[in-house]
């Protein structure tokens, strides 16, 4: 079992935007410094390699194995939403602000497609769903959060939380605690119970999602594909940007709001349309309406047309297998004070 030291029992990370469509965590990876996407729709840790020379991974820090490396001949292969990786798993020292996990199960990244990576700035991925979809067999390590989480002896502790911000500042990263630019303390916050499915073990962080708000009317969703939910199931998604669903769903939404249109490049609408959206989460005492700001349905950081047109937050996808929907940045980040 790797070894995790702590130098305090909470500890606050900063947690950078990329130009708001992704969010930047450094960490230490054998003695070098990495920016990695934090990602709570994936599992595992990976870095690319030094050995990776394809098209898609020139550009950012790669790492270069260090004497502290304890390689296995495991490949190591996944698909996202969008683009691939792969590698071979290794072992190594992780550092994460003032944790340190020594032996910690990663994957060095050999080759990636479609990731991006020099455009947003990272030179990986750092998974935080649970370990049961994690690439990398249980039986060679566990995930870094894992192994995280088990360092605290309090179990009320045993928790991570992020704010994602709308600017360069104002967004973090915390384990065992809650910013307090946020809120006082965890108690301050709604809980809604983790869903998953009859016998299935927990795999990624989903809510039931019951239904959308347009201008403080109610909008309806299509029934769930996911066996045994009790309504459609969406996933917290730091690593996606946008909010997708099904496309008859989303195609539906943009026809209520009005002004719309559908191109190459998915929904468009006029940046100086103002719509509020919310979204209904959670079953029973927990069910509760979350707002999205405006700014991120008419999404100006995909704008075109000399700012007429801006990319609307809600996209149709129909190849989310795992839930319903995808709830990503333009969900999950809170602009202003």
């Amino acid at each position: 079992m790797p070894n995790v030291r702590f130098s305090k029992s909470n500890i606050d990370l900063s947690l950078a935007s990329s130009n708001e469509y992704a969010y930047l965590i450094q960490i230490n990876v054998g003695g070098q410094s990495f920016k990695v996407l934090l990602d709570t729709g994936s599992s595992d840790l990976w870095v690319v390699s030094s050995d990776c020379t394809v098209d898609d991974c020139h550009g950012v820090p790669k790492y270069a194995q260090s004497t502290s490396l304890a390689l296995t001949d495991v490949s190591f292969h996944l698909d996202y939403l969008s683009g691939t990786v792969s590698g071979l798993v290794g072992t190594e020292t992780v550092t994460l602000g003032e944790y340190q996990i020594s032996s910690q199960i990663f994957a060095l990244a050999n080759s990636t497609a479609d990731l991006g990576l020099a455009s947003t700035g990272n030179s990986g991925i750092l998974g935080l769903a649970f370990p049961a979809e994690a690439s990398i067999p249980d039986t060679v390590g566990r995930t870094l959060v894992l192994n995280l989480l088990s360092g605290f002896n309090d179990s009320s502790a045993r928790y991570f939380a992020f704010q994602l911000g709308g600017s360069a500042s104002g967004s973090s990263f915390t384990v065992g605690e809650v910013d307090p630019a946020f809120a006082k303390s965890a108690d301050d916050l709604t809980f809604t119970p983790v869903f998953r499915a009859p016998g299935a073990l927990y795999d990624y962080w989903k809510l039931p999602l019951q239904s959308f708000t347009i201008n403080g009317t109610s909008f309806a969703l299509s029934k769930t594909n996911v066996k045994g939910a009790p309504a459609p199931i969406a996933v917290l998604d730091t690593g996606t940007t946008l909010i997708l669903g099904p496309s008859q769903d989303v195609a539906r939404f943009w026809e209520s709001v009005g002004g719309a249109r559908q191109t190459d490049r998915g929904w468009e609408v006029p940046c100086n349309r103002a719509v509020n959206v919310g979204m209904i989460l959670g079953e029973g005492s927990s069910r509760k309406e979350y707002a999205i700001d405006p700014a991120d349905i008419s999404w100006k950081e995909g704008s075109v047309d000399g700012d007429t047109w801006c990319l609307g937050g809600l996209q149709g996808n129909d190849g989310v297998f795992a839930a319903d929907w995808l709830l990503g940045d333009t969900f999950l980040r809170v602009r202003g004070p």
